[in-house]
This record gives C-alpha cells, sequence and structure tokens, in this order.
C-alpha cells in the first residue's frame, strides 16, 4: 500500500480506480513568420470560438453546479476580451512575428505570472483562471479536443492540475473523485469540486504514474489518498463512506421539520445565492430563507449598466418565488476580482481592499440609486432586507 497525502478540498470518501488524466503536449513553434496579419486573424477567430465554449460551460455549470460557480465562465469570457491579455498577444505576433500559438502561451503565461506575485490567496489562485483561458484558445489553434481523456469507466482521475473548464466538461457519472499534484483551495477548481460534493486532494506531491489503473481511496477526512489498500482498512473506509450516505439520506429527512435544538430554541437556516436561478435549490433544500442575494451578478450578467426596470424584474422574481421568506439583499459588490468593462475602473494593486462595493456606489450616485430604486420597487412584492457591503 502507498499512501500520498495533500490538502483536502471536501470531507468525504471516494473509492475506485486511478485514472491518470493526462493532457497532450503540443510543441509550439518559436519561429518567425511571415504573415502576421494571417496569425492575428487566426488568434481572433479563436478568440470568438473560446468565448462561445465559455457560454456554453456557463450553461453547463449553472444546472450542476449553481450561479456562483457558473460565473467563473460569465468572468472568463470577459478575461478572453481582456484588453490587456488581447493587445499583449497581438503585440507578441506584430513585433516579434511569432505564430498565434507563442503569442497566446507567452501573453498568458506573464499574465498569470503577474497574479501568482500578488499578496492575496485568492487573487493568487486567479492565476489558474488565466492558465485556463489562454489553454482554450490554444486547444482551438492546435486543433486539440481532450474529450476522451476522462476515458469511459467510474474513476478517481490523478492529474499534475484541473482547470475549471476541464472539472466542468467531465461526466459526473463518471467521476469519483479527482487528485492533483498542484491547485490551490482558493481556485474556482477547488471551489467546484465543494459545490458539486466531489472529494478531491489537491497539492498531492506524491502523485506516481504508475499509480494508472490501481484500486484506491481519497480519504478527504485525513487529507491523503491510499493506493492500493489493505483489505481491512478498504473494509473500513467503506463502512465510513456508508454513513457518511446515511447521513445524507437521514439530512433530506430533514426537510419540513422546524430548526429547533432540544433546549427549544428555534435558529433560522439561510441559503446564499447568485440569482434566480439558484432559488430552485432554495426552496429544494428548504432553507428559511436567503442571507445573501448577490446582485453583483446581475451586472456582471450585462454589457452595459443595467437598467432600473431590467433589476426590478430580477429582484422581484427572487422575492416574488420566496415570499413571504425573507430575502436579504446586497447591493453590488463590484470589485476586486469580479469586474465589467462598462465601469471603467482603475487598475490596482491590492483591489481586495480597493475601490469597490460602497465606496463605488457612494461616489457613483446615479448608478446606486438606480439599484435602491429597483430594490425598493421589488420590496412590494415578498419580504426583503438590504444590506450594504464593506460595512461593519
Amino acid at each position: 500500500m502507498q499512501v500520498g497525502t495533500g490538502k483536502s478540498v471536501l470531507n468525504g470518501i471516494a473509492i475506485g480506480k486511478l485514472k491518470i488524466y493526462k493532457k497532450k503536449d503540443t510543441a509550439i513553434s518559436a519561429a518567425e513568420v511571415a504573415d502576421t496579419a494571417a496569425e492575428v486573424a487566426r488568434f481572433e477567430e479563436a478568440q470568438q470560438k473560446a468565448i462561445e465554449q465559455q457560454t456554453a460551460l456557463y450553461e453547463k455549470a449553472l444546472a450542476e453546479a449553481g450561479e456562483d460557480i457558473a460565473e467563473v465562465f460569465n468572468i472568463h469570457a470577459m478575461m478572453l476580451e481582456d484588453d490587456d491579455f488581447v493587445d499583449a498577444i497581438k503585440e507578441i505576433i506584430n513585433s516579434q512575428k511569432k505564430c498565434a500559438e507563442y503569442a497566446v502561451k507567452t501573453a498568458g503565461n506573464n499574465q498569470a505570472a503577474v497574479f501568482a506575485a500578488m499578496d492575496d490567496p485568492y487573487l493568487q489562485a486567479r492565476s489558474a483562471d488565466v492558465i485556463d483561458i489562454a489553454q482554450a484558445i490554444l486547444d482551438i489553434l492546435q486543433g486539440v479536443d481532450n474529450a476522451s481523456l476522462q476515458g469511459t469507466e467510474p474513476s478517481i482521475l490523478v492529474a499534475e492540475d484541473l482547470a475549471p473548464s476541464e472539472t466542468v466538461r467531465m461526466d459526473k457519472s463518471l467521476l469519483l473523485g479527482f487528485i492533483t499534484r498542484e491547485g490551490s483551495s482558493n481556485s474556482h477548481t477547488a471551489i467546484l469540486a465543494r459545490s458539486m460534493n466531489i472529494p478531491a486532494l489537491i497539492q498531492c506531491k506524491d502523485i506516481q504514474d504508475d499509480w494508472d489503473g490501481k484500486m484506491a481511496v481519497i480519504d478527504g477526512y485525513n487529507a491523503c489518498v491510499y493506493v492500493e489498500p489493505t483489505p481491512d482498512l478498504l473494509k473500513s473506509l467503506k463502512k465510513r463512506q456508508q454513513e457518511d450516505q446515511k447521513k445524507q439520506a437521514l439530512l433530506q429527512e430533514l426537510k419540513g421539520k422546524p430548526n429547533t435544538t432540544l433546549d427549544g430554541k428555534t435558529i433560522n437556516v439561510f441559503a446564499n445565492i447568485g440569482g434566480m436561478s439558484d432559488v430552485g435549490a432554495v426552496q429544494q433544500n428548504d432553507a428559511g430563507g436567503v442571507g445573501l442575494f448577490r446582485t453583483e451578478f446581475v451586472y456582471l450578467n450585462c454589457k452595459d449598466f443595467p437598467t432600473e426596470d431590467y433589476q426590478f424584474e430580477a429582484y422581484k422574481q427572487v422575492v416574488e418565488s420566496l415570499a413571504p421568506r425573507k430575502v436579504v439583499v446586497r447591493t453590488c459588490d463590484i470589485g476586486a476580482d469580479k469586474t465589467v468593462d462598462y465601469m471603467k475602473l482603475d487598475h490596482e494593486e491590492n483591489p481586495a481592499l480597493g475601490y469597490r462595493a460602497i465606496r463605488i456606489c457612494l461616489t457613483r450616485r446615479d448608478f446606486f440609486k438606480t439599484q435602491l430604486r429597483a430594490l425598493l420597487r421589488a420590496s412590494a412584492y415578498g419580504n426583503m432586507s438590504i444590506m450594504f457591503p464593506m460595512i461593519t
């Protein structure tokens, strides 16, 4: 038996055969090209296809993991149109006379390095998103199709790292769990795994190529993987897995019952949502209401400032669907990693602590008043409270 250790993404047990997930390593030429205009055109065509792919991934993630996670792919689509990223690629093509693949790879690595060097762990993790969007363009340019890498049997995937787009594309009925050598607990892939209840182990430096095809168990409680576990250990972990499954079934039985402790205290259990598409999960899981409605997703889904009527409809649908349950609406928390081009926000070294959320709202009052008017109108259709972000 071999034991690999790392960081656990989810407390849970996954049991099954290991499958090494290896992406094709396609060589990229560094030779000069004669027709730079043609390379720019190739890049622009691949860029548009990559944006369309992110839209499709958004729809898939929305159905499988909810709006908060799906929003990653809307952000990826915006990153693919980011002026700094696009200009850097075109500059490499034109000034260095390089092919589109070389330019995309170089610009992606450079921008990822900028995020990786930041002090904020959350922003550091965004370097993986830059690599993901660059790889999406590269795959299109090179005609690479990674769809067959998962295989056709249920398995625990083992990889150097997994991008959010790769995780969403996978057939969840075949994905028992995953183990990666790299990765961050703040990465969108890790967040995705937690939201989809997939046991995962990241930063496992013990991965070996000869693990392929061997029986293994991910033990999320102890942040390790057992490769070819002993019969006694396998029996013990299967029992733990069955106990987890029973607990999940028990939780389902609690739906519709009051959240009251043995000494008679009732506690409200609310859900967090990003929009109307999450309301179904609130109802299915018997939440007492919504403790946080993240309205910034209304802004992230628009290419210009959303109108009062557009916002009114979005908020009305939510409060009306959940009435008489309370919905706590947070006013727009744009800023940091959640940006939109139409707001024309300046680049900041530490945006998480910078010009964002209420600070933007109080200096751009027309934009703020539009949202408050929409919320006031929508409040007539249900039970609404308003929360302002970054206020203590």
